[in-house]
């Protein structure tokens, strides 16, 4: 495996070799995932050191051609999506003591979070194939703008060679490997390393252009008082969180717990409740409860009294707790921690988060903190994504203090809250269309402390603009502007993978709607016409090489 970082913008490729060591011709198959959001660009099976190229096809024709293939006995190659960020290489034949080689290209925006870039290559799914994994290579080339703080991983012992300042290399090689976890590395750079930073792409000047936008405000607050908030935490009891999970679960909810800003002479405290749930709905309180010595360590005995057992209620128990919410005038958090896995009640993973997003009528946020190997990420992202939240996720085996600490420091320091957005041109004219449209994520992001708002979108008008960005700090009203230019014409595609990042946020949006709403045709040609411009591999389309 092969990656080059610059700055927050990852190309990887990924070689997997299948070798037939059996004595009859056979079918290779590998189960993997990629990262959330990682857009696959490329696919190339090699046969006795000759190059196939592969091609984006709708899904069943491309089903279709490789079955016709492998009847022939011809070298075929597919890569299909699975579903949940999985997908599936098929290779045929691989004659008896003959290997086929297939090479995956694919690009990914990486998460940043106070001041470290988080790779994470997904390898963990090999753990459930058959065999060990022979041998497993990842080199991986960092360059950033600003100067380089810390490269450092959590998950392997690897090397870190460091030529310069600005650049690193980070290798790792296993052998016979059954159960590899993913590959993680966190590099950091000094503060203020983005402000304000906008990239654009716009191939043709007939054609409206794309832009990355990427936001880091320098708001210092370390002599202020913390911010009042309000929080309800909601934790899954059922039977599937059993064991290793409710342990976990117990555990990060007494460590948040007892860090609530206590009430003082200094701060009105944090308000807080907690609501528990089987097939049933339970709250520790039937109102909120202000922080203080007495509340907190009545809340703590509740969570000692939490046990597994029982079906699901997701779905009641997301709108009991946004019921609580009322006060608009704070920032307000919901803590899911959850497998994610709905029995009882409401089931449609869209139907859930529309339930929710309704009865949120504070603009909370959701936190969905994802225990187990089985977690639904898939629900837990998308309701993370529709309350402006962030999903995090602990294993079975992981540290669950390292999680926790990174939770509770996003619902402790919030920056600035009710963030808004808007792009300013000089002479636009309110009878023109808006300059920009189809702007993601929806809705804007609360910021918290060392972190960056990362936003996409189209845009029809090009040259100087002002991207103003206004919130809530500390209760007051706050605006920040910065200068920015949309480019008129790219004179290359070195920005281009920010078009393919614009249709992965855009393709999300059209399947969650065709979750939510059922089949239409008009969006479904529009995700198939977006997939196959910008090689997107969905449930509606697959790569063939042939």
């Amino acid at each position: 495996m092969h990656a080059r970082v610059r700055d927050q913008v990852a190309r990887v490729q990924v070689e997997q070799i299948f070798r037939n060591t059996d004595h009859r011709v056979v079918e290779a198959q590998f189960l993997f995932p990629l990262p959330p959001g990682a857009a696959i660009t490329g696919l190339t099976l090699m046969v006795d050191g000759k190059e196939i190229p592969g091609k984006l096809l709708k899904k069943d024709e491309a089903r279709r051609i490789y079955e016709q293939i492998v009847r022939k006995h011809r070298d075929p190659a597919l890569l299909e999506y699975v579903g949940r960020d999985l997908y599936q290489t098929s290779v045929f034949p691989v004659p008896p003591g003959k290997q086929r080689r297939v090479e995956l290209r694919y690009t990914h925006l990486l998460s940043a979070q106070d001041g470290l870039i988080d790779f994470v290559l997904p390898v963990g799914t090999a753990k459930h194939t058959g065999r060990p994994i022979k041998r497993l290579t990842l080199e991986l080339a960092i360059e950033t703008t600003q100067p380089l703080k810390t490269v450092y991983s959590p998950s392997h012992d690897v090397s870190v060679k460091r030529p310069d300042e600005h650049r690193a290399l980070v290798t790792l090689t296993l052998h016979d490997v059954a159960a590899p976890d993913d590959v993680r590395v966190l590099f950091g750079v000094k503060e203020g390393l983005l402000g304000a930073h906008l990239l654009s792409y716009r191939p043709q000047r007939d054609a409206d252009g794309y832009f990355l936008l990427l936001v880091a405000p320098d708001i210092h607050q370390a002599d202020r008082t913390p911010t009042a908030k309000t929080i309800v935490f909601v934790i899954d009891r059922s039977g599937s969180m059993s064991g290793t999970k409710i342990q976990q679960a117990r555990e990060a909810l007494k460590f948040v717990l007892q860090r609530l800003n206590r009430r003082s002479e200094k701060h009105p405290g944090d308000l807080f409740n907690i609501v528990a749930y089987d097939a049933q709905v339970e709250s520790f309180r039937p109102e909120l409860q202000r922080a203080d010595d007495k509340t907190i360590a009545q809340a703590l005995a509740f969570v000692d009294g939490i046990h597994a057992g029982g079906s699901t209620n997701i779905d009641g128990a997301l709108k009991t707790a946004f019921g609580m919410l009322h006060d608009t005038g704070r920032p307000s958090y919901v803590v899911f921690l959850t497998d994610g896995l709905p029995t009882v009640g409401e089931q449609n993973e869209m139907r859930i988060t529309e339930n929710s997003r309704q009865a949120n009528r504070v603009k909370a946020r959701l936190f969905a903190f994802g225990v187990g190997f089985d977690v639904n990420s898939r629900l837990l992202d998308r309701l993370a994504r529709a309350h402006g939240g962030v999903s995090l996720y602990v294993r079975p085996n992981e540290n669950i203090e390292e999680h926790v600490a990174r939770l509770y420091n996003r619902i402790a320091a919030p920056v600035m809250t009710d963030v808004a957005l808007r792009f300013e041109f000089d002479g636009q004219k309110d009878t023109e269309p808006p300059p920009v449209y189809r702007v993601y994520p929806k809705p804007v992001p609360d910021l918290f402390r060392g972190e960056q708002l990362v936003v996409v979108g189209r845009y029809r008008r090009p040259g100087a603009a002002r991207v103003v960005m206004t919130g809530r700090i500390a209760g007051e009203e706050q605006r920040f502007a910065f200068p920015v230019r949309f480019e008129d014409l790219s004179r290359d595609d070195s920005h281009s993978f920010v078009e393919t990042l614009w249709a992965v946020r855009r393709i999300g949006e059209i399947i969650d709607e065709l979750d939510l709403h059922g089949h239409n045709q008009e969006l479904v040609d529009e995700l198939v016409r977006l997939a196959l411009k910008h090689g997107i591999v969905t449930p509606y389309t697959s790569f063939l090489a042939n």
